[in-house]
């Protein structure tokens, strides 16, 4: 086959067309090159599905903490809050910490 056989190939007339070669590199430079890349909307997809993630947990932790608010305007729970979290007591009262041994033995 030769090179005149070969130009006038129809996959190679389309392949060589200006208007594709154009295309093709404008596609290239938006995937890779530009700042708004395609690439680098994936990173920030990342990102945000990451960022919603914790604003999903961060929304739980509020809730349960304006549950435990809540609860805590009651002084008797208020009150078991601070012995159990914080090991306050009254005065001339003596309070003893059992701690127990977490290890597992087999």
């Amino acid at each position: 086959m030769t090179f005149k056989q070969f130009k006038n190939k129809p996959s190679v007339k389309f392949i060589t067309n200006r208007y594709v070669i154009i295309f093709s590199i404008f596609v290239v430079w938006m995937v890779f090159f530009d700042e708004n890349s395609f690439i680098n909307h994936l990173e920030f997809n990342k990102e945000v599905n990451k960022l919603n993630s914790e604003k999903e947990y961060y929304k739980s932790e509020i809730k349960q903490d304006k549950e435990l608010i809540n609860k805590l305007e009651n002084k008797e729970e208020l009150e078991k809050f601070a012995r159990e979290e914080y090991h306050m007591k009254k005065e001339n009262e003596e309070i003893y910490l059992i701690e127990y041994d977490t290890l597992v033995k087999d």
